[in-house]
């Protein structure tokens, strides 16, 4: 992508900024290279929890104040962390960018976490938490992270357990944010029909001023991989289950062929081998998908179902036929041809958000150092191999590898 523009601040904070002409809406946030995994085990769940914290209040600004800036002229401001990152967003009229470019900054950089407001948040937190146990389909998917990584930060829950969350206190966000906040390992992105001169300057406005705080915050890279098989018993009508393992890290370059493996295996498109083979073909299932989540050191891939608890082991006989399939059979030239224009096809659709271009944009630079174009991904793509996915198959797909996590119905 050679249309968007860079600017690098003095202090380090990177600001990209791609102009839309046909849009009114302006999309803007910051992205942090920091999330769950880099806390410390007495932490857990705390990089969420500042998430949650940024809304209640400012040197400047009480929670109301945050909550209505935006929305009194029609604007949406949202948040989310993930294992590696924390996402401060907002999308209005562009005619408003300087409003949210100026709140942004002063919820990411001038939060004070009132003690009130922490007691008040705990409670909806541990909300979150029953909300997700009460929902198979997502809790599955926090567990399946402990089964894979272990005692390791990246197999922690990212709202953190009870014990830890019911024990954070005024002191332990400043902290948090003093040991893991870098200058340099954060950006500021925007995709508006504004021109980079207009963001150029409020960014010297806003983030110029801002203290550098540079500096190395290396991260615990993940060890030894032991597969696992685990059957838990839950009060629920349906058999959910996950299989999966580590697997390519973002720097690694079968990131990519991968990235395309499991899209043929279990993507969005309703053709999926996966879907064909288990729902299609038999009906066993609702849902069934793959995905991929490359890390900065490792990686993630998992299979998802549910079924009835008598169709699970016919489930994975059939999920196991195909990845024995993808290892043993390379695909033909026509096959791996439409296999390579449905990926393309969807992720152009894809960049057709402006919301999540602006998310891209900040993600590629700080995962990349750069801004991968949607047409060097093509490039890519196009030269990836029936070999090369065979070859993938044979290194992830294997039933040896891979690890199980079963929540099946109570009783009989």
């Amino acid at each position: 992508m050679s249309d968007y523009d860079l600017l690098e601040l003095p202090n380090g904070i990177r600001v990209l900024h791609k102009q839309v002409l046909h849009t009114k809406i302006a999309h803007c946030g910051f992205l942090l290279d920091i999330g769950s995994r880099d806390e410390r085990p007495e932490q857990q769940g705390l990089a969420h929890f500042w998430e949650h914290m940024a809304f209640k209040g400012t040197e400047k600004r009480k929670s109301f104040h945050i909550l209505n800036r935006l929305e009194t002229v029609g604007g949406e401001l949202n948040a989310y962390t993930t294992k590696e990152k924390i996402c401060f967003y907002a999308s209005l009229l562009s005619t408003h960018f300087e409003r949210a470019f100026e709140l942004l900054t002063d919820l990411t950089f001038n939060s004070v976490f009132p003690e009130k407001e922490i007691e008040k948040e705990r409670g909806v937190i541990l909300e979150e938490m029953a909300m997700y146990n009460d929902a198979p389909e997502d809790a599955i998917v926090d567990d399946f992270d402990e089964v894979v990584f272990g005692n390791h930060a990246l197999g922690h829950n990212i709202l953190g357990t009870r014990e830890s969350v019911s024990g954070f206190q005024q002191a332990d966000f400043f902290n948090f944010l003093k040991e893991n906040v870098r200058t340099d390992r954060l950006v500021f992105s925007s995709v508006s029909n504004l021109p980079f001169t207009e963001v150029k300057r409020l960014a010297e406005k806003f983030l110029a001023p801002l203290p550098a705080k540079l500096g190395a915050r290396p991260r615990t890279p993940f060890g030894s991989y032991q597969r696992v098989e685990r059957v838990e018993s839950r009060p629920i009508s349906q058999a959910h289950c996950l299989i999966g393992g580590p697997a390519y890290a973002i720097g690694d370059k079968r990131r990519i062929p991968f990235f395309m493996l499991t899209n043929l295996l279990g993507g969005p498109g309703m053709n999926s081998r996966l879907n064909l083979a288990v729902r299609e073909k038999y009906g066993l299932v609702y849902t069934i998908d793959a995905t991929y989540a490359p890390y900065t050191d490792t990686g993630s891939f998992g299979i998802y179902f549910g079924t009835e608890k008598k169709q699970v082991k016919r489930t994975i006989q059939l999920i196991m036929k195909e990845l024995k399939l993808l290892r043993e059979k390379s695909l033909s030239t026509t096959q791996l041809h439409v296999v390579k224009q449905q990926l393309m096809g969807q992720l152009a659709m894809a960049e057709e958000s402006n919301s999540g271009l602006m998310q891209l944009l900040a993600k590629s630079t700080l995962d990349l150092g750069r801004v991968e174009s949607l047409n060097d991904i093509f490039e890519l793509i196009k030269g990836i191999t029936a070999a090369e996915l065979r070859e993938l198959a044979n290194d992830v797909l294997h039933e040896d590898y891979l690890s199980l996590l079963e929540y099946v119905p109570q009783g009989k």
